[in-house]
């Protein structure tokens, strides 16, 4: 991890929350605040046009890396705002016939909480698609969901919490077989693991910059030709009329930046990032009795390392380890509300497991080192809460 952004005596373990900035990447930001700040809007001279440009070659380098084409990627704040404007955008309001929407229960509050919100509206009926204890979808089900017809079927590309890996190209011949929309959130995925967005059928791709170290605050929807949304924000009738306001190119500069940087070197840092989650995942089996691993470990992000230890409190390992380790007890999606997680509940993960869940995400400048040393903090401080528990 860069100098500048490390706490020495602070081991961040946290890459599924955000990625630190790329230093190459912040160069690229910097440039465009600084020196060439021109508005991507403004026609009339030059400092607009070399703007535009940058917007423009920030697009080829998304969309190279996710296989799709620039003119379909619609820049955002982020991913949420790109789910919402794929949900809300593509389901207009019909007083005569709710929408249906197929959904996994392990999705990101930002799927689930504007599908809600359309349910308690009365727009929309919420179909959950059935996963298992691993979290593995049912393809039975899925196929019987989409033959009773869909208006939109929402799969994540990766889970946030447990990091399963969906196949997102096997779900996305179902729904081109059924002719059904298929949003997937790909802001855990990108740039991580290969997706082909034409070639796979997704019709909406949700892509945040800050978990494949770009900038927060930017992030696109890459949008089918052939579709168009309605928009969310009104102003100008910037993207192809569905979304308005001044481009943040910094931003956009930087996650094109990031995205040219994952197709380069996403490879071989995902095997090395395997390799250091194995050997953690070792070392904690090995000295810490009980541990689980949830999730399905055939089929995860190479970052993530979901555990559980059965009866011992995850906030009592956090309390302890907090200056030393950068670890969570689950998603960081819920503006800090401590709630029990609901991928864990809808893999029917037992209470005690629940309440012993650990959250570790490791990523391309985790060393070694801080490998062998978390592992060490962690072994310690759960041996000191069995001991406290007992006395």
């Amino acid at each position: 991890m860069p100098k500048d952004i490390l706490h020495q005596q602070l081991i961040y373990f946290d890459y599924h929350a955000t990625t630190p900035v790329d230093h190459r990447v912040a160069d690229c930001v910097y440039q465009y605040m600084v020196t060439e700040f021109g508005n991507a809007s403004s026609v009339d001279h030059e400092w607009g046009d070399r703007a535009e440009a940058a917007v423009q070659k920030a697009a080829k380098h998304v969309a190279d890396l996710l296989g799709a084409s620039s003119r379909e990627i619609i820049w955002t704040s982020g991913a949420t705002e790109s789910i919402n404007l794929a949900i809300q955008g593509s389901l207009l309001k019909n007083p005569e016939k709710l929408h249906r929407i197929a959904l996994i229960p392990l999705e990101h509050k930002a799927v689930l909480d504007t599908c809600y919100a359309l349910e308690k509206q009365g727009q929309a009926e919420l179909i959950f698609l059935k996963v298992d204890s691993k979290g593995q979808l049912d393809f039975d089900h899925l196929e019987q969901v989409c033959n009773q017809g869909l208006s939109l079927l929402c799969v994540m590309a990766a889970n946030n919490e447990i990091g399963n890996i969906y196949p997102i190209q096997a779900i996305g011949q179902i729904a081109q077989r059924y002719n059904i929309p298929f949003l997937c959130d790909g802001s855990q995925a990108v740039g991580k693991i290969p997706i082909l967005f034409a070639e796979w059928g997704i019709t909406y791709l949700a892509i945040s910059a800050h978990k494949l170290y770009g900038p927060k605050g930017t992030g696109a929807l890459v949008v089918r030709k052939g579709y168009h949304l309605k928009p969310l924000l009104f102003g100008g009738g910037h993207q192809q009329g569905m979304r308005s306001g001044t481009l943040n190119v910094p931003g956009i500069v930087g996650l094109g930046e990031a995205c040219r940087l994952r197709s380069l070197e996403m490879e071989g840092d995902e095997r090395a990032i395997t390799q250091k989650r194995d050997r953690l995942q070792q070392l904690l089996l090995d000295n810490i009795s009980g541990l689980m691993i949830n999730g399905d470990i055939g089929n995860r992000l190479a970052g993530n390392l979901h555990l559980s230890i059965p009866d011992v409190p995850n906030s009592a390992v956090i309390a302890r380890v907090r200056s030393k380790l950068a670890i969570s007890t689950g998603s960081a999606c819920s503006s800090g509300v401590e709630t029990p997680s609901h991928v864990l509940r809808g893999i029917n993960l037992p209470e005690n497991l629940i309440e012993g869940a650990l959250r570790i995400g490791i990523g391309k400048f985790t060393t070694d080192q801080e490998i062998e040393q978390a592992a060490k903090i962690l072994v310690t401080t759960i041996s000191q809460v069995r001991e406290k528990l007992l006395t």
